[in-house]
């Protein structure tokens, strides 16, 4: 291998480094700034799915898991004060809510950075298809957690009766139904333009 070929490997190296820095800072900054979670009610809107679909599609499995484990990470974090539904889990479980908040979100970058995978042939494709499944998951694995872990609590039964809905499926619509769609949207749109751009930078190092 000529030593041109190792120094773009080794900044290439660097840079998705520094990119997984990058999406790792703005994790945290959405987190414990407000901006990354909008607040409806007992229900949270949240941004952190598009750093989390970033590092997946450009970092891969490994960088989306990452990513997830300190969305997951400062998620559970939140439980402690900074969050009215976090803080009714935590006083249930701290156990069950540390798989609610963290093991959901490391799964769900994980996963993410495998679809992507399959569309290598596809990249554009896989970016929009990646950015639309990344919050997808979020939903998906946060809700059915939430659900298979805590159905049997009052806080669950309260929020049950509150919704009005007369079976689970009403009850779920109910749920994720605005913040699910408002994610995919917003993911959709950022993630992909943001993922294709840093794709072209990593393709032009090699």
């Amino acid at each position: 291998m000529s030593n041109a070929k190792v120094s773009n490997k080794n900044q290439l190296k660097l840079v998705k480094l520094a990119q997984l820095a990058v999406l790792v800072a703005l994790i945290v900054l959405f987190s414990f700034t407000g901006l990354g979670y909008i607040k409806v009610g007992v229900i949270e809107i949240t941004l952190n799915v598009i750093p989390v679909a970033v590092g997946a599609i450009v970092l891969g499995p490994v960088g989306g898991a990452v990513c997830g484990a300190v969305f997951g990470l400062t998620s559970f974090i939140q439980c402690f004060g900074l969050s009215s539904f976090g803080a009714a889990l935590l006083a249930i479980s701290p156990v069950r809510t540390f798989v609610t908040a963290f093991v959901t979100r490391v799964l769900e970058g994980l996963i993410t950075g495998f679809i992507f995978m399959a569309f290598k042939n596809h990249k554009n494709v896989g970016c929009a298809v990646s950015s639309i499944c990344c919050p997808l998951l979020n939903t998906v694995l946060f809700i059915g957690s939430f659900i298979l872990l805590f159905q049997h609590s009052e806080f669950f039964t309260n929020l049950y009766s509150q919704s009005g809905s007369t079976n689970i499926i009403k009850f779920v619509a109910w749920f994720c139904g605005l913040n699910g769609a408002l994610e995919i949207v917003a993911c959709f749109i950022i993630a992909t333009a943001v993922s294709k751009a840093l794709l072209e930078l990593n393709k032009r190092l090699k």
